[in-house]
């Protein structure tokens, strides 16, 4: 559900197929969100139905259940280091081992009223010497590990699992939008040698830097691509939706695109600013083989990706994907890459504690069965 299009996508998976089949799809307005956060529970139900509707015609599939995407200004990753003891008498490290250290991250965390969505071990050292994958198997003493853990609000979490349950689906899991879209733009190589994903959309920007096959780092801007038509209304004295069209390449005969350009420019480089100011403090500014990936409602702004190289001085690209193979379809837009990234499996390293998004429905357990079981037949 994003501030400005709520979509769903409903998938098949075939017997041999890597990728799952896409059956069904459905997309409405959203209402009663802002900056990627529900502010009016009843508006944002009704947005979600009506793309569920349209899902569930298209795919003649009841949508019970469902992947659902969490993203807005509040999603971040916080980083913290934690200690474990080994407790095998021969030294050897066990998954109990992994999770003492890694719980003893999360209790470094400074969490004030944030939600931990999920936790992504980032390196292991045993006994001060860093070791590379996981440790288990391996003999010491000691084991020290440094971790992300991908957060957010607990009002606005609270929220959108209300208007899931409103809706009348049962959450299966919580995923990040940042980490559902790089499923469908980034390729193992990408995120392995450096390479970071650039989610715009229409309130919010979202930056995530993946390294080594893991995420590294994570954190989201008040900025997005309807400042931008905001910026090209006023400036060039037209309506909201002339300004949408001009910032997507479609200018007017009557209009500079010279003006034009510097007004795209003039509030990109507030939205890259921030970014390299994140690349700076992580250390990795101009140091990223696999460059920038964009994707997002505002990811086809012509200017875009000139604009970043020189801004960056990092290789940049909107995102594109081959699961359709030479097929023709509206998904290919990088707008749709979130959704799309909810239906494919991750197969990579993940925690999970109880204060994480499964803790949590353990406590929203008997809610959500009541809330469903008034809204479902």
């Amino acid at each position: 559900m994003g501030s400005t299009m709520t979509r769903v996508v409903v998938g098949e998976f075939l017997k041999g197929e890597k990728n799952p089949k896409i059956i069904g799809i459905g997309e409405s307005e959203t209402k009663g969100m802002r900056h990627g956060y529900v502010v009016n529970i009843p508006e944002a139900v009704s947005s979600l139905k009506k793309a569920i509707s349209m899902a569930e015609k298209t795919s003649e599939i009841k949508v019970r259940r469902a992947f659902i995407s969490v993203g807005g200004v509040t999603l971040r990753g916080d980083t913290a280091s934690g200690v474990g003891i080994i407790s095998k008498a021969d030294g050897e490290v066990t998954n109990l081992d992994i999770n003492k250290a890694l719980q003893d991250c999360e209790e470094n965390l400074n969490l004030n009223n944030k939600k931990i969505i999920k936790t992504y071990p980032i390196s292991f050292k045993l006994d001060g010497k860093e070791i590379q994958g996981r440790p288990e198997g391996m003999r010491g003493t000691k084991l020290e590990v440094k971790a992300i853990f991908v957060t957010c609000s607990i009002p606005h979490f609270e929220d959108l699992i209300e208007v899931v349950a409103l809706a009348g689906v049962e959450p299966v899991d919580i995923i990040a939008s940042p980490l559902a879209g790089s499923r469908i733009a980034l390729s193992e190589k990408q995120k392995i040698v450096g390479a970071a994903l650039v989610n715009i959309g229409s309130e919010t920007t979202s930056l995530s830097v993946y390294e080594n096959g893991v995420l590294m780092s994570l954190d989201s801007f008040p900025y997005g691509g309807t400042d931008i038509t905001n910026d090209i209304a006023l400036g060039l004295k037209v309506s909201l939706e002339e300004a949408e069209r001009f910032k997507l390449g479609n200018l007017g005969e009557d209009y500079s695109k010279k003006k034009l350009d510097e007004i795209i420019e003039a509030r990109l480089s507030d939205i890259f600013e921030l970014i390299e100011n994140r690349l700076k403090k992580i250390k990795r500014n101009e140091l990223l083989p696999a460059g920038i990936v964009f994707v997002g409602g505002s990811a086809s702004i012509p200017l875009l990706e000139e604009f970043s190289k020189s801004a960056l001085k990092l290789p940049s690209r909107i995102a594109t994907t081959e699961i359709f193979g030479n097929t023709k379809t509206k998904l290919r837009d990088p707008s749709w890459f979130t959704a799309l990234g909810l239906i494919i499996s991750d197969e990579g390293d993940e925690y999970i504690s109880e204060n994480s998004v499964q803790g949590l429905f353990k406590n929203l357990k008997s809610i959500l069965k009541s809330n469903i079981k008034q809204l479902m037949p």
